[in-house]
């Protein structure tokens, strides 16, 4: 049986998750889809779908999408799942799983990859976060789990951005692509999404293509290009408008905690050295590391690494060989929480052939 593809969505409360899910499971599209509802309480959307008095945790809807609400354990439902799909008792193609407001999305991207019988079953195709336009700003300054939300993504879709002036939006999406360069923005009004930016995106397939935006980069190249490795993604010449200037020139700001950066060697890694201060930063720093991702120029090897991970979990695999002209570039995002920048860089250096 081929694996079933899921998604995770994510969002802070009110960013219209249950809009865009009531959406998906009510529409047309041909796709049968089983929706795992990890809500408690909130704004769960059984109120107008969903009938929940029955004993039966999963229902069936009316265009062939399933609905599972839990209230226990997550690998209990994918089990759950799996199971009366292989027995032919339940039929869809693949699982969405709503995550409440406050949660870290980190746990259940792991639960695809620590647990066999999950990742037998299961292919964790991305993490989509919705971000709230107009109350975006104040929640992630005051919320970890928002901005905790934000650097897990493969992609967000930013809601309610007709409520706020252009500016205020674009302030918005600078901050967001500081703190994860590698998740594309997308404005959605309603919960108004094409199915083609919901599914099927791949975000965590180990291919050598590394999703940075390009203009990102150079937007602060001209900082430092002076030595390997230090293409500071945020440094303190970034000036969000959104963080309060104090007096002039030299301006003090709230830094979000969530900060990504990308580091870029032109030599080869060292395989062995490499392995081992990765292994060692994710024993001590996993829990604030969220997302990273890589493709690397090894030594020994004329096809290009890739790798990626989520905490303390890492994998790697073998991409296509270099092209004759290309230029054999490491290039690794790291997104996380207070990351200790100056260690990684040193260590990365080090493991340089």
């Amino acid at each position: 049986m081929a694996l079933i593809p899921a998604t995770i969505l994510t969002g802070f409360l009110g960013s219209g998750k249950t809009t865009l899910l009531k959406r998906i499971l009510t529409e047309a599209h041909g796709q049968k889809i089983a929706v795992i509802e990890n809500e408690f309480g909130e704004e769960n959307i059984d109120s107008d779908i969903l009938v929940t008095e029955s004993k039966e945790q999963i229902v069936q809807m009316s265009n062939g999408c399933v609905c599972c609400t839990i209230r226990e354990d997550l690998r209990e439902a994918l089990q759950l799942l799996a199971a009366k799909k292989r027995q032919g008792l339940l039929d869809f193609d693949r699982v969405v799983i709503e995550t409440t407001g406050l949660a870290d999305p980190g746990p259940v991207a792991q639960t695809f990859f620590m647990d066999d019988e999950i990742a037998e079953s299961y292919l964790l195709d991305s993490i989509l976060t919705l971000v709230d336009a107009k109350h975006a700003p104040q929640q992630l300054n005051d919320r970890q789990e928002a901005r905790r939300q934000v650097g897990f993504a493969d992609q967000i879709f930013i809601s309610k951005s007709e409520l706020v002036s252009e500016e205020e939006t674009e302030a918005l999406i600078h901050r967001l692509k500081h703190m994860n360069p590698r998740a594309p923005q997308q404005k959605v009004h309603f919960g108004e999404v094409p199915i083609g930016s919901v599914f099927d995106l791949r975000g965590f397939n180990l291919n050598a293509k590394l999703d940075i935006d390009p203009d990102f980069l150079k937007e602060d190249d001209h900082a430092h290009h002076a030595h390997e490795g230090h293409d500071h993604a945020h440094g303190d010449h970034c000036d969000h408008p959104s963080h309060a200037h104090e007096g002039h020139g030299h301006h003090h700001h709230t830094d979000d905690d969530v900060k990504s950066f990308v580091y870029k060697a032109d030599r080869p890694f060292d395989p062995a050295k490499l392995e081992d201060f990765l292994g060692a930063v994710v024993n001590i720093y996993g829990p604030k590391m969220l997302r990273y991702k890589g493709v690397l120029n090894m030594q020994g090897t004329e096809r290009k690494v890739i790798f990626q991970g989520v905490h303390q979990l890492m994998g790697s695999d073998l991409g296509p060989e270099w092209g004759k002209d290309e230029v054999r570039q490491s290039r690794m995002v790291f997104i996380g929480i207070e990351l200790p920048r100056e260690i990684l860089e040193q260590g990365l250096a080090q493991c340089l052939v």
